[in-house]
Order: C-alpha cells, then structure tokens, then sequence
C-alpha cells in the first residue's frame, strides 16, 4: 500500500514537473515580449500592454501554484516509509533539483521582466515630460539659462581678476624701477653733499678775495684823493 501511493506521488510529481516545465517556456516568451508578426517571424514588443501585464500576472500566479504543489508532493514523499531507501533517496533529491531549478528559473524571468517593465515605463515617463510638459522644458531651460549666465559671470570675475594681477604686476615693477631710481638719486646727493665742505671753502676764500680787493681799491682811491686835494690847496 505504501509503496503504491510512493508511485503515485512519484507520478504526479513527475506529471506536475512536466506541466511546470512547458508552463515556464511559455512564461519566458511572455515575459521576453516575443510574439511573431505575419510572416511568422518573432520580434519583440514593449512589455507595458496592459493585457501582457495580465497575462504576466496570471501565468506567474498558475507557476507559483505549481510549484508549491511540487514542494507539498514532495515532502510528503519525504515523509512515507519504503523499502528500497536508497533508490527512494535519490528519487527523492532529484525531485528537489528539479524545484529548486524551476523556482530559480521562475523567479529569474520574472525579476528579469519587472526590471525591463521598470525601464521601459521609466522611459515612457521622460518622453511624456518631454513631449507634454513644456512647464518642465521650460524650467529646465530657465535653469540652463541661469547655469550659464553663472558660467559668463564666474568668466567675467575671472578676467577681472586676471587684469588686476596684471595691474599689481605692472605697479611693481614700476616701483622697482622708482625705487632704482631713488637709489641712484640718494647715492648722487651722497656725492654732492660729501664734496659740499670744499665748494663752501671756496666760495668762501673767493668772497674773501672780493673783499680784499674792494678795500684796497677804496685806500688807493681814498690815498689819492688826500693827495689830489694836497696838491690843489698848495
């Protein structure tokens, strides 16, 4: 008795897997989005139809059923006592490969779908933005507009900058050529005022001079003037 409900879950494990198998091909051409035009040809379409989000959903729903019955049949096969254990055991690990493969599938395709659903309903949402919202364009460019009215500014500020330290340049290096100038001025008054002494010196004896020879000018006209008047009153 036991041994014929062990083949019996065995079959309907094997019936279920079958089932499993060929509803998963369906499910990852479902959720690739091929379909074949007229001339029988696959191609791919978007995936955010509502009727393919429906079926989507529906096919995803009847596998995840599967595949839970897959797991009950197979623990209670697990759970029933027969004879030949080690063909049983290794019966038994296969059909637990097999739903731990399909769950990896299953759940592989599906998340493989949501991310290009995700993408593709995030790309139809920039192109609404782009084609009816002209509020947004029109912010956008206003901000654009105000990034380079920044730039020209920060551009503007950079060359005035640039004019000011060619400024401060040219300063000192008029300064150096002033402060050359000072020095060779100080190093003349240096000279004059070093050899100051011997021209006072001399302007001094020629005053001197000048002196000395008005007085003796004014003796010898005084001298003979006495005797000018000496001779006439005789």
């Amino acid at each position: 008795m036991s041994s014929t409900s062990y083949e019996d879950l065995r079959k309907q494990a094997r019936r279920l897997e079958n089932e499993i198998d060929l509803n998963l091909i369906s499910f990852c051409k479902l959720c690739a989005g091929k379909v074949e035009n007229d001339k029988g040809e696959g191609v791919t379409e978007p995936l955010l139809a509502s009727e393919r989000g429906r079926d989507v959903e529906a096919a995803s729903l009847e596998i995840e059923g599967l595949l839970l019955q897959l797991k009950a049949i197979n623990e209670q096969m697990s759970e029933m006592p027969i004879n030949s254990t080690g063909f049983a055991q290794h019966t038994l690990q296969r059909h637990r490969e097999i739903l731990a493969d399909y769950s990896s599938e299953f759940n592989k395709t599906l998340d493989n779908y949501r991310a290009r659903k995700n993408k593709e309903d995030l790309l139809r949402n920039v192109r609404t933005d782009m084609n009816y919202k002209p509020s947004t364009s029109s912010g956008l460019n206003r901000r654009m507009d105000l990034y380079l009215k920044e730039n020209e500014h920060i551009r503007s500020s950079s060359r005035l900058i640039d004019d000011q330290i060619s400024i401060a340049v040219e300063t000192r290096e008029e300064l150096m050529s002033q402060r050359l100038t000072m020095k060779k001025l100080q190093t003349r008054l240096h000279d004059v005022s070093s050899r100051l002494p011997i021209v006072n010196s001399l302007l001094h004896r020629i005053n001197f001079r000048r002196r000395r020879d008005s007085f003796i000018v004014g003796l010898v006209v005084f001298i003979c003037t006495i005797l000018l008047l000496t001779a006439l009153f005789r």
